[in-house]
């Protein structure tokens, strides 16, 4: 939680000192996003195979990744190009891609198959909690201060180090049970052969295709802001709208994701968020529109992002918990990568409806295809 605060605090206002504040078209942003979300692609397979060596050093990892990012936060002050800007955001998406599959396997291994739903919903609580208060300190920030963006990224520092704090004192490290004699050893081999599994294999390929189809948050609050022509200075306000939505359902969503099924509830998500696609669409100017986008988009996360770790877990022995964890986030973030490059572009070329339209059009083929691609055994 002390950590997002420190993130969100960036990534809120990051779009609008990139676009705004240094005048880069929607194609630059979207490569910087781009990176911005799925640079730590590269490095999830490295962090989950290290973290699951000599019987899971899960905990030292995360504390390597979460430290990086930390020190990329005063970076930010020195950077005004794109370049620099883009080696800053690639570093602090290394840190994010070390500390993400470690930390995801902390939860699975300490919590039991049938409370695994809810178990990374009071996570994704948790962690929602610090995405809105990190957006209010950063729009306080901007109120408060001449030199706005400078100060909120001198505060980001400050708070991701008392997080990095809060993780090497007080988070109890987790351990892999040792594999049995016939099982799967913690290899880079191993982790690789874990897509063998049909089920797993199953879960990676659909998160992969539904992550092309996935605009990125900044995409989608940038498309409000014009809508709605809202002013500059309450842009930093908007992640809160999901983040709200978010923190509110993502426990119950967890516990319904362990009663019902967690792939309905995974593709319910979906849903939702090509109901926010289609608003984003109509005519319709309504002072509930953004309510309407912000509510169905923080459903979407509730009903995903933990849902999708809890159904990978279950296909994935503990001795490699945190490499099988990464390799699926890795196919996901790639293909967030790849949405990010293409809805730039077609913004830059065709304009914002346009690639909403095409976004939205991909979303529903691939999710039609995700349903008839189940994992056995999942509803």
């Amino acid at each position: 939680m002390i950590t997002d605060v420190s993130s969100e605090m960036v990534t809120a206002v990051l779009p609008l000192y990139l676009v705004a504040g240094l005048g880069l078209s929607p194609l630059g942003f979207g490569l910087l996003d781009g990176v911005y979300n799925g640079f730590s692609a590269l490095v999830r397979l490295l962090g989950g195979h290290v973290a699951d060596r000599g019987g899971g050093r899960h905990k030292t990892v995360a504390c390597l990744g979460y430290g990086i990012s930390a020190l990329c936060k005063p970076l930010l002050l020195l950077a005004h190009s794109l370049t620099p800007i883009g080696l800053v955001l690639a570093a602090d998406r290394t840190g994010k891609g070390l500390r993400t599959a470690p930390r995801d396997a902390l939860i699975s291994l300490s919590s039991t198959p049938e409370s695994r739903g809810r178990a990374f919903g009071v996570h994704r609580a948790m962690d929602t909690a610090g995405a809105l208060l990190g957006p209010l300190v950063a729009f306080w920030i901007l109120r408060l201060t001449v030199d706005g963006y400078d100060a909120v990224f001198t505060v980001s520092f400050c708070v991701a180090a008392v997080g990095v704090l809060v993780l090497v004192l007080f988070v109890p490290g987790g351990h892999a049970a040792p594999p049995a004699d016939d099982g799967p050893r913690p290899t880079l081999r191993g982790a690789l052969g874990l897509l063998r599994e049909r089920d797993l294999r199953r879960i990676a390929l659909c998160a992969l295709l539904l992550g092309l189809a996935t605009v990125s948050d900044s995409f989608v609050y940038l498309l409000l802001q014009r809508r709605l022509g809202v002013p500059d200075r309450w842009f930093a306000l908007l992640p809160l709208g999901t983040a709200a939505a978010f923190l509110l359902l993502a426990v119950p969503a967890g516990r319904l994701a362990d009663r019902v099924g967690r792939w309905r509830i995974f593709l319910a998500g979906h849903g939702a968020l090509l109901a926010a696609y289609a608003l984003l669409l109509t005519s319709w100017h309504g002072s509930a529109l953004p309510y309407a986008v912000l509510v169905l988009h923080g459903a979407f996360y509730a009903a995903t992002d933990g849902v999708l770790m809890a159904a990978a877990s279950d296909s994935v022995p503990e001795a490699l918990r945190s490499s099988g964890l990464a390799l699926v986030q890795t196919g996901q973030a790639l293909a967030r990568f790849a949405c990010s490059l293409a809805f730039g572009a077609l913004w830059t070329v065709w304009g914002d409806r346009a690639a909403l339209t095409a976004s939205a059009l991909a979303l529903t083929g691939c999710a039609a295809f995700s349903f008839t691609l189940r994992p056995k055994g999942t509803a």
